[in-house]
């Protein structure tokens, strides 16, 4: 009786997984045609920076670069100590289409990156806004284009691909399947109408969708959210709007280690506990289910038949095979699939460690 009622729950997780990689296809899809285009609008490009010399000296002329025709940069140096400064103001005397907000260090506001990018948003010229960060670069001249295309008088908010450099560590894939598997909920809750994260360093909005929900004043405090928070509280299933087209996408540095990786996913998924109720209970429902799947396969191999259990698992993982290899294929990372059964083992053990440790003890740097 209790082996028929285990290996039950092991089907019905089986068919959870199937049914969450078969959603996650759905961004994939060409989107609907969305009347009401707003034309080639005048854009801001807010850019982050904190202590960021040579990643400054990197990429800003790749977004200077940029062949929109009508386009600002505002860069935001957050009190850095370094030659920040000095770097933005030497591209500022040559480029007369760059603005430097410099922010100062305040008791209420110390080391606070949503306050500095508020201070950018108002200084902005343009409605239409733009954000990345001085570690990011665009990877094509047609980055602003593609993403302010998506732009319609409906659609105020917009999501972009955010990948990372390739390198050759296990650690690196570990972070770039992450990566992906990250923009197949992001791009698929969107396109299914139910947003609730977003790549902050490949992200745009209109500067009166950001004021409507006062900015970030509902999670000022968190350290991190400028994406997923915002999106949170100001995307819904009528203003969304996402891009998947190569030009528009972001590449980023690596995390240089694995400690600091782990560290900042082990932060990151703390935010979930601010996210809506049904967004929590999906992806702990995923993870659960995932989880569950690969314990109760091994236990049920010694007691049921081999066939039974191979033939559920060989369903499950043709279609992960299927939607992660058309989703890499699409997101410029088919590396990726080569080494999928240990990445996703790999990634399964670090969620469910971050899951007990969080339960332990707040990640450090946690507010």
């Amino acid at each position: 009786m209790i082996l028929t009622v285990v290996f039950y729950f092991f089907v019905a997780c089986t068919g959870i997984q199937i049914i969450y990689y078969l959603s996650f296809s759905s961004f994939l899809f060409k989107q609907k045609k969305r009347n009401q285009k707003t034309g080639s609008i005048p854009v801001s490009v807010i850019l982050y920076a904190k202590n960021s010399t040579a990643e400054l000296q990197e990429n800003l002329p790749l977004v200077i670069a940029q062949t929109y025709p009508i386009f600002e940069i505002v860069l935001i140096d957050n009190a850095s100590s370094d030659d920040t400064s000095e770097i933005m103001k030497a591209f500022q005397e040559k480029n007369e289409n760059i603005k430097i907000v410099a922010v100062k260090n305040t008791e209420a506001f110390w080391n606070n990156k949503k306050y500095a990018l508020t201070l950018g948003i108002k200084a902005a010229t343009y409605d239409h806004l733009l954000f990345t960060d001085a570690n990011s670069k665009p990877i094509s001249k047609n980055w602003i284009g593609e993403m302010s295309a998506m732009f319609t008088v409906k659609r105020t908010i917009v999501l972009g691909y955010e990948k990372f450099k390739s390198e050759k560590t296990f650690t690196n894939l570990l972070i770039r399947f992450y990566s992906l598997l990250k923009a197949l909920k992001c791009f698929s809750f969107a396109k299914t109408a139910t947003p609730f994260m977003a790549f902050g360093n490949n992200l745009a909005y209109t500067k009166s969708e950001f004021f409507k929900v006062n900015g970030f004043i509902n999670h000022i405090k968190i350290i991190y959210g400028e994406d997923d928070l915002f999106i949170r509280d100001a995307a819904s299933k009528k203003n969304i709007a996402f891009s998947i087209s190569e030009d528009s996408f972001i590449e980023t540095e690596p995390h240089k280690s694995f400690k600091e990786w782990f560290q900042y996913v082990r932060i990151t998924n703390s935010l979930r506990v601010h996210y809506k109720f049904k967004h929590r209970f999906l992806l702990s429902l995923f993870i659960f289910s995932k989880t569950f799947l690969y314990v109760l396969a091994i236990v049920l191999f010694f007691f049921y038949p081999a066939e039974i259990i191979g033939f559920c698992l060989l369903a499950y993982v043709l279609v992960q095979y299927l939607v992660i290899g058309f989703s890499a294929k699409k997101l410029k990372e088919s590396q990726l699939i080569f080494f999928l059964p240990f990445l996703e083992i790999g990634l399964l053990l670090i969620q469910i460690s971050i899951f007990s440790a969080n339960l332990i003890s707040k990640p450090n740097h946690w507010k």
